[in-house]
């Protein structure tokens, strides 16, 4: 309705506008072709005066003839966006019917009545050949532009002229300039760049196309005010988190709400676009040192290989198919029990895969439950994979406290499952998503993953392929994530929940997390459990006050943060080493690896996994509990252990890359 109501509103006004405008231009044009046809018959140029100015009835008979001729063929009021042949017509036919009543009025009716008239005839013809290129060529060019500018656009561009939005741009590197090269390249956007602000004294007084570095970012609100300034785009891919929040505290203060581009492991080729600038999210501001993988090696190991992903339709699953697809495999396996999500990102992928490749990538969605073992067995024969990421699992850890068989059935047996499929089948590399909260696990879903783990190695000791585990902490945006639990909550009002105000969690985005996974990958020759470099912990409530800063409201003002205290099987800060692994590092910075995670496999193995499926199918808690106990020995359920000690933490010494004790160097 709203739309229909500006539609309404505006066509009469640009309707009036465009008669005027061109009437104006057709005027200019037909006295422009009068001059240009005296200069062409007299050969002069400096000199055409006096002949102008002795024929000058010949420029009032032409304007007062053509002009109402034009009109009454209608060549005000047609949409030239849509102009034909039939339009083509027209101007020809109005500019000859105008033509020959010039010539029958100069050359009949006012020699007749004693007017004063242009005798030349040559002239006369000059002038209609030029005033009919001139119709023709103006309604072309209208064309043109009605066709690559929408109206919206054509207001948008007058309001610019006008009174432009203005710009002010942090970072004057690369990813500025290109910031600034797209708004110079679309001036229809009403944004004007005021400047650049960067830290490097080096560039102090400098200008890159015309635009001056105006200072470093500590002079942003003085600036903002000298300048009124209106936008403030964060151009700068490559910073760290802690460098986007300072700049967003800056801009906070001077009244005004940054936008950014996104980080490096967002831009697929380093170039950066208007139509990525986004407003700052919680990301940016814990977006660490981009990650540098080696996209040959990862593209080397899936080109032309046969790749099965379960929980394809999940977070990192879904992700995982996308930066997979982009190595071109051969076949491209999406397996998950979800229809809704596999049938989502089985069409996202159909829609890549025709743009980039036409369509030679098979991608092949399955919908199956990884717990039936005779499926999984039926599946893997039919497709043979030759590389597998097992991503399915039951994750959330409060539900898995209250519904333990489907987390024993789902992420223990359902491991099994695939692992036994995938041995069968001769499976080149596989690779299990586990997780931090595998790690001293206190909970069922912990336990559970931990005990995959123990699956996989078991296995893939007897296996030709390469086996291998991955663990990493929480990602930002997945289903179930921290962060879509307070931005409903801060959309109705709050109050924000937080169980404990020492809660402590890492964080990875979902890229990088999958960039980190392929990279493992590569990595492994089998036996290993890979661990990604997380950074530093973050306490939840910091994450849950910049939140709540990022939607433009206060802490204790606007919202409440209420604590809650800690749910069965949380911990207050997950950690990432078990006790007795030896951790190195790989040639990877930001992947450790456990070469004897694989001796960790008890002989008990077998009996204590037959013990724990009694205990499933007789529901029986206590018994589930017993088991993994004794399957995993660390493990400690909430009411007995809960972990308050900081001091274990593997990177508490300020450096993501720095080892915990024990960890070899």
């Amino acid at each position: 309705m709203k739309s229909d109501h500006v539609q309404k509103s505006s066509t009469p006004a640009l309707t009036g506008l465009r008669v005027r405008y061109l009437m104006a231009i057709d005027l200019a044009f037909i006295l422009l072709a009068g001059v240009c046809a005296f200069v062409i018959r007299y050969e002069a140029l400096i000199s055409v005066w006096p002949y102008l100015k002795q024929n000058w009835i010949y420029f009032l008979l032409a304007p007062l003839v053509r002009l109402p001729i034009y009109y009454s063929f209608h060549l005000y009021n047609r949409m030239w966006r849509y102009a034909s042949i039939v339009e083509m017509k027209m101007i020809m036919l109005a500019a000859t019917v105008s033509s020959f009543l010039i010539f029958a009025l100069n050359f009949g009716a006012l020699p007749m009545l004693g007017i004063p008239h242009m005798p030349s005839r040559s002239i006369w013809l000059l002038e209609s050949i030029l005033s009919l290129g001139a119709l023709a060529g103006s309604r072309f060019l209208l064309r043109l532009i009605q066709e690559r500018y929408r109206p919206h656009e054509l207001l948008r561009w007058r309001a610019f002229i006008q009174n432009p939005s203005q710009v002010l741009i942090v970072g004057a590197g690369d990813a500025g300039a290109m910031v600034l090269r797209e708004i110079q390249n679309n001036r229809m956007l009403g944004l004007h760049v005021v400047g650049f602000v960067d830290d490097d004294p080096a560039k102090r007084r400098l200008s890159l196309n015309g635009v001056p570095v105006l200072g470093d970012r500590q002079a942003i609100p003085e600036l903002v005010k000298r300048h009124n300034i209106d936008q403030v785009i964060i151009a700068m891919p490559t910073a760290s988190g802690s460098e986007i929040r300072q700049i967003v505290r800056i801009c906070e203060k001077a009244g005004i709400q940054p936008r950014t581009v996104p980080g490096l492991y967002e831009l697929i080729d380093g170039t950066v676009r208007l139509s990525q600038i986004r407003e700052v999210s919680i990301e940016d501001l814990l977006r660490r040192e981009p990650i540098r993988t080696d996209t040959a090696a990862v593209a080397g190991l899936l080109r032309n290989k046969r790749v099965l992903v379960t929980g394809a339709g999940g977070s990192i699953g879904s992700e995982l198919c996308r930066q997979i697809l982009r190595c071109r495999p051969a076949e491209l396996i999406l397996v998950g029990h979800g229809e809704n999500s596999i049938f989502e990102i089985y069409n996202e992928l159909l829609i890549e895969n025709q743009r980039t490749v036409k369509g030679e990538i098979v991608i092949t969605p399955v919908i199956a439950d990884i717990r039936f073992r005779e499926r999984m067995m039926t599946l893997f024969q039919k497709h043979r994979p030759e590389i597998v990421f097992h991503a399915a699992a039951h994750k959330h850890v409060p539900l898995m406290e209250i519904n333990p068989v489907e987390a024993i059935t789902n992420n223990i047996f359902g491991t099994r499952n695939v692992v036994e499929a995938a041995q069968a089948v001769g499976v080149q590399r596989f690779v299990m998503i586990s997780t931090d909260k595998a790690v001293n696990p206190t909970s069922i879903m912990g336990a559970s993953k931990r005990a995959a783990e123990l699956v996989v190695h078991k296995f893939g000791s007897h296996a030709s392929g390469a086996y291998m585990a991955v663990r990493f902490g929480n990602v930002l945006g997945s289903r179930g994530s921290v962060l879509l639990t307070f931005r409903k909550q801060i959309a109705a009002g709050g109050p924000v929940t937080v169980t404990h105000p020492e809660m402590r969690r890492y964080f990875m985005t979902i890229p990088e997390a999958v960039q980190l996974v392929l990279q493992a990958a590569v990595l492994g020759k089998g036996g290993e459990v890979f661990l990604l470099d997380m950074g530093e912990p973050v306490r939840i409530v910091d994450m849950a006050t910049d939140l709540i800063r990022l939607s433009g409201l206060e802490v204790g003002r606007d919202i409440e943060i209420v604590y809650t205290g800690l749910r069965p099987g949380e911990k207050l800060y997950e950690e990432l080493f078990v006790p007795g692994e030896e951790y190195e590092r790989t040639r990877h910075e930001k992947v450790f690896i456990a070469n004897n995670a694989s001796h960790f496999v008890p002989e008990c193995l077998d009996e204590t996994l037959a013990a724990l499926e009694q205990a499933v199918q007789l529901n029986d808690r206590d018994a589930i509990v017993c088991c993994l106990k004794n399957l995993i020995p660390e493990y400690g359920p909430h009411e007995e252990r809960l972990a308050t000690s900081y001091d274990k933490l593997p990177f508490s010494s300020g450096s993501a890359a720095t080892p915990a004790p024990g960890v070899a160097s």
